[in-house]
């Protein structure tokens, strides 16, 4: 089976460390593990593949990164049909598997025209994000984009339920519509054998960003009793500095670790340094993802204390495999992390339940369950 898979999103580097591009390579490596030949076809590589994904085809068409938001929108449009127009040269093809991006959805009309089965995979709602956060000049263009390709494709797959509620909101044939959350490697990231030795660790991984609501971890933290707890902070991003001084304010900077990014073969060690693992979501804000470091804290065996906003509470049991907190809520997250400090035999229960967690969410049962919606070609 040749299987193009297409990421026409400028913000993603397919071969990167961010989680995004964790997403599109896990796929990619179920996708080869089944014997699937398939090529690459996106706008950013972010600099060469891991080992094992060396021998897929890249075709990349790189889109204008100056000028203003007006021109690089109508270029970033422009540089996607190029990438259909590359892909209408390398193909044809059994499978389009598309990651949905403000400006794509035109290799799914193309398969769609050719009478092949087409997947969209949606992760967000680029559209409200991008006018958001970053403007967005041509939104009826971009919505024009989302209505065509919801309409061509064989599958809607989404990543949370929110998700689906907002590609429903915009025209997608609702039994086409397909709730499939993220997934882990299991073999990647496994439990250790014994919990670390040393202080007490709460540990964190991901971008270091507000809505993560890491200062909320960094002060729930400060408020627990003691000082033989540890915090460690894996990852960068645009509130680091802040973190850093907060950690100095609160009077626990000594006590904190941050590593920086680091790339994805050199997290799973970090995880078997912690005891605990945080995903200390705000309250506020859409909450439709499908936290990538939720599945990896789990398939590492690790406790999750998390925020119970969004999907979380789909994931996370409380007494089960983890405890879960108001979103935002320092205080209640210090003492969830102290409960567990001082219960090891909870721990050691939660651990083996996080595991078990994690088997149900493997990405090789993420890509069965999309090939099956996909049509009868793809299975």
């Amino acid at each position: 089976m040749r299987i193009a898979y297409v990421c026409a999103d400028p913000g993603i580097p397919v071969f990167g460390s961010k989680g995004a591009s964790i997403h599109v390579q896990e796929v990619l490596r179920v996708l080869l593990a089944r014997g699937a030949r398939v090529e690459l076809f996106c706008m950013r590589t972010g600099g060469p593949p891991p080992a094992d994904l060396a021998g897929v085809p890249v075709h990349e068409v790189a889109p204008a990164r100056t000028g203003d938001t007006a021109t690089r929108e109508r270029m970033t449009m422009r540089a996607a049909a190029a990438l259909e127009n590359l892909m209408e040269a390398a193909g044809p093809y059994d499978l389009v598997y598309e990651r949905y991006a403000l400006w794509g959805g035109f290799a799914l009309e193309r398969a769609s025209a050719a009478g092949v089965p087409g997947v969209l995979e949606v992760n967000a709602p680029l559209i409200e994000e991008q006018a958001e956060h970053r403007g967005l000049v041509h939104r009826r263009g971009a919505e024009a984009i989302l209505s065509r390709a919801l309409t061509v494709a064989s599958a809607v797959v989404c990543v949370s339920g929110p998700v689906a509620e907002w590609v429903l909101a915009h025209g997608a044939p609702p039994q086409r519509v397909h709730v499939i959350p993220n997934g882990v490697d299991v073999r990647r990231f496994r439990p250790a054998d014994r919990e670390p030795g040393g202080p007490f660790t709460v540990g964190f991984t991901g971008s270091l960003k507000r809505w993560h609501g890491v200062d909320v971890l960094v002060g729930a933290f400060a408020r627990m009793r003691g000082d033989d707890a540890r915090l460690l902070i894996v990852g960068d991003g645009p509130e680091a500095a802040s973190l850093r001084d907060l950690a100095h304010r609160l009077g626990v900077a000594e006590r904190v670790e941050f590593t920086g990014a680091l790339p994805p073969d050199r997290v799973p060690a970090q995880l078997r340094r912690m005891h605990v693992a945080a995903a200390p979501y705000r309250a506020e804000g859409g909450h439709y993802f499908s936290p990538l470091k939720l599945y990896e804290y789990l398939a590492a065996g690790l406790p999750v204390v998390a925020g119970d906003v969004g999907q979380i509470g789909q994931v996370v049991v409380p007494g089960s495999n983890g405890l879960l907190v108001p979103g935002g809520d320092a205080p209640a997250l210090a003492a969830a992390l102290e409960s567990l400090r001082d219960d090891p035999a909870a721990r050691a229960r939660m651990r083996a339940a996080a595991r078990r967690t994690a088997l149900g969410h493997t990405w090789e049962a993420v890509v069965e369950r999309t090939l099956a919606v996909a049509g009868p070609i793809a299975v």
